[in-house]
């Protein structure tokens, strides 16, 4: 016989302090890009052949849109946060070399989180055993109240949550992107998909709210990427499925509005890579024009590899004069 069900009421759903957690990630082990060194002298070393030819080609068209006010989106999924790497990109940030960052829900759950208490990533396996998985009252609470006041000022997810923190005046803002682009008015957007992350579990979660403010982020998202043609740089930093996702779509969208978005160039940087980044971030939007570059291996050395190859040929062609 069939039964007939009802959607769930979050109403009963308990919580329990952010400070009872265990974390596997602490911001004592992040990296520190204030002690970096000379790389030019390795990459002069680097064979002109296969990824090495690709790198440095890759960086260099990095720092030609950088020179051009080219947009450059850096979409980001949440193990680049869990691996300690928000130091290095808020060096990027400040120098002007990001011009938007594009999160998935995990991203932002993160990286709020390291803010709030300079930890994060529970224990997935211990805690859903019991219920718990998920359950911390501060960041649920904290995170759906950020949203619902972003939806109510019709602003999205991620200027929402970084206002928050700010307001908070949260003990690690310094570690986080999400308050860091508060700062300095550079854009981050949230992409959601509803039932995939952890607040959405809390009672007090809004999906109006979610819905409506991560729209607002995809349209923000969309205007940035139309911008992208004749020299952007669009990378996909360790997301397989939901950013490749709202990149091909915010990119037909720009399109489909007459803009001429051609002869930019992407970037896939991930440990393994998987389809969807390869489909919609590499191959497809540089069918007509442009170029896309796979790079395989751990974040916590690629990411600080790339940034300081960047800042290193910025310098390098500041002190000689060019740009």
């Amino acid at each position: 016989m069939q039964k007939n069900w009802k959607p769930i009421n979050l109403e009963g759903v308990t919580t329990y302090p952010l400070a009872d957690r265990d974390n596997k990630v602490s911001i004592r082990d992040f990296a520190d890009p204030s002690s970096r060194g000379e790389l030019d002298g390795f990459l002069s070393t680097l064979p002109k052949i296969l990824k090495a030819a690709d790198f440095l080609e890759f960086v260099d068209l990095i720092v030609a849109a950088y020179r051009q006010e080219k947009p450059i989106i850096v979409m980001l999924g949440g193990h680049v946060i869990k691996c300690g790497l928000s130091p290095i990109l808020i060096d990027l940030m400040e120098r002007g070399i990001i011009t938007v960052l594009a999160f998935n829900g995990a991203t932002s759950i993160h990286d709020f989180e390291i803010a709030l208490i300079g930890e994060t990533s529970e224990d997935v396996g211990q805690y859903l055993q019991t219920g718990r998985f998920g359950m911390v009252e501060e960041t649920g609470h904290l995170m759906n109240e950020a949203i619902c006041a972003a939806a109510d000022t019709e602003i999205g997810m991620g200027a929402g949550l970084g206002q928050k923190l700010m307001e908070l005046d949260a003990p690690y803002n310094n570690y986080s992107l999400l308050a860091t682009g508060a700062r300095l008015g550079v854009p981050v957007t949230v992409h959601v998909a509803v039932g995939t992350d952890i607040i959405h579990q809390h009672r007090v979660a809004d999906g109006a709210a979610i819905g409506q403010t991560s729209f607002t982020d995809f349209r923000l998202l969309t205007a940035v990427v139309a911008d992208l043609g004749d020299g952007g740089v669009a990378l996909n930093l360790g997301s397989a499925v939901i950013l490749p996702e709202v990149f091909l779509k915010a990119l037909t969208v720009a399109r489909n509005l007459g803009n001429r978005v051609t002869h930019f160039t992407t970037a896939n940087f991930d440990m393994v890579q998987h389809y969807r980044p390869l489909e919609n971030v590499i191959r497809r939007p540089t069918d007509d024009g442009g170029k896309g570059y796979t790079f395989t291996g751990h974040h916590e050395i690629m990411i600080p590899l790339l940034a300081e190859a960047i800042i290193g040929r910025l310098e390098q062609s500041t002190e000689s004069g060019i740009g």
